[in-house]
């Protein structure tokens, strides 16, 4: 049963929305306040107004995941601007609006405040600080599983109870978790749900032990599309929109799946296993990142690919290139114009043309390493934002800063942690720090 818990605000994210995937680990392993499975309690409440300063420009936050807890670092220096600790293993997705992480751990996901503002007022904008936080604004998920943000609504997803939440990204910053609609799946199981930009919503459908659905319901939890060949449903990516509306890539066991024009189409695949479970798109790019597998049971439980897929939303196709080094699912990105970025056990962060698969850049980063038998172990990974590709090398406490564009490493940071997971804010949702200005009445301003 879908549940409207309140009137969805006609308002949109200050930038660009970008869909970002939460990965899992490569062998499978979530209301306002007072609403059913909602709390804003339990958690240090985010920095007062009256703690702001305001700053001509914004740093971005590097907010990293280790034992024990949460540290935010200022990506300027390295200096430590905030920990929170929390119990249980930590994972770290993007909230939505640029400002906020969604922590899960435990039996919840609960918004951490990285303390960097942006306000439109008219032509412009004006920044704030204030220390990071670690916010009361939580919502009760049992094995909390994929969060994901598209266009102005963000979803989280429980795999323990098949439970959905649709949140309005933009009430965290009036401390509110702007709780939008609630669902449920038929079952438990590990699956994500993904807003769609015509109020509309994609979400898988399966049990503990298999899931082979996705399904579109519209504004009024009507199903309009549905595909039950995709086994192994995992990994989700938005490509460039088409004039009808989204285009989602999902990956499958045989094959990934792309919704487009309002209906589901099969990448065809040689053989008859293809595993794509993680994804990264771009908003701007028809080609979605994907890792590929091609072994159904491979030796040792875990497969070590040095292959990429390069899914064309547009024709269901796929380039496969050979990097020649193996990679595990934290080693994928995008860039700021859709880059595709692939970290590599020989220590290179590889960056490609999406649309050839031509090799741009080859930028050594971190010493040689291997992927680590647990995927909750720390290894090698990064997170893009606002042009830069921040890499870490756990086992050595490094953090190293890559501009995309030219290829080149420009800063080197030690770390006081071992992070096993990265996000980094930069006050706007799309991650870039160039933003369209407010729009805002500025009148009676004298500045």
């Amino acid at each position: 049963m879908r549940t409207i818990v309140m009137k969805r605000r006609a308002v949109a994210l200050l930038g660009v929305g970008v869909l970002a995937l939460s990965a899992c680990g490569g062998g499978e392993g979530g209301g306002g306040s007072g609403s059913s499975g909602a709390s804003d309690a339990g958690g240090a409440e985010a920095a007062p107004a009256s703690d702001r300063t305001e700053v001509g420009a914004l740093t971005p936050r590097i907010v990293l995941a280790h034992e024990g807890g949460v540290t935010t670092l200022d990506s300027a220096d390295g200096a430590t601007l905030g920990t929170a600790e929390v119990e249980g293993y930590v994972r770290l997705n993007p909230a939505g609006d640029g400002r906020h992480v969604a922590v899960s751990a435990s039996d919840a996901i609960t918004m951490y405040d990285t303390g960097l503002l942006a306000q439109g007022h008219g032509d412009h904008f004006h920044y704030y600080v204030q220390d990071p936080a670690l916010t009361g604004l939580a919502i009760e998920a049992p094995m909390p599983g994929h969060v994901v943000p598209h266009g102005d609504r963000t979803a989280l997803f429980a795999d323990g109870t098949g439970a959905i939440t649709l949140l309005d990204p933009l009430a965290l910053a009036e401390g509110d978790l702007g709780v939008l609609e609630e669902t449920v799946t038929e079952s438990p199981h590990h699956g994500v749900a993904v807003p769609l930009s015509d109020g509309g919503l994609l979400l898988t459908q399966g049990t503990e032990d298999a899931r082979s659905t996705v399904q579109v319901l519209d504004a009024d939890g009507e199903v309009t599309a549905e595909t039950t060949d995709c086994p192994g449903v995992h990994g989700e990516a938005a490509a460039l929109p088409t004039a009808s509306g989204d285009v989602i890539s999902l990956g499958c066991e045989n094959g990934s799946v792309i919704y487009r024009d309002g209906e589901f189409h099969k990448v065809a695949i040689e053989g008859d296993y293809q595993r794509s479970g993680n994804q990264k798109g771009h908003a701007d790019s028809p080609i979605v990142l994907a890792d590929h597998k091609v072994e159904a049971e491979p030796e040792g439980g875990i497969e070590r690919p040095t292959e990429i897929a390069l899914i064309d939303t547009r024709d269901a196709t796929q380039k496969i290139v050979d990097l020649g080094s193996e990679y595990w699912f934290r080693s994928l990105d995008r860039g700021p114009n859709g880059e595709a970025l692939v970290l590599t056990t020989e220590g290179e962060l590889n960056i490609l043309d999406p649309e050839t698969g031509e090799m741009l850049h080859e930028v050594p980063v971190t010493g040689e390493w291997a992927e680590p038998e647990q995927w909750q172990e720390a290894a090698p990974m990064m997170a893009v934002a606002d042009g830069t590709a921040f890499v870490v090398d756990p086992a050595a406490k490094k953090l190293v800063m890559v501009d995309v564009a030219s290829g080149e490493s420009y800063r080197e940071l030690e770390l006081p942690v071992v992070p096993h997971e990265i996000q980094v804010t930069t006050g706007t949702a799309s991650g870039e720090y160039e933003i369209a200005p407010g729009t805002d009445d500025h009148e009676g301003h004298d500045h």
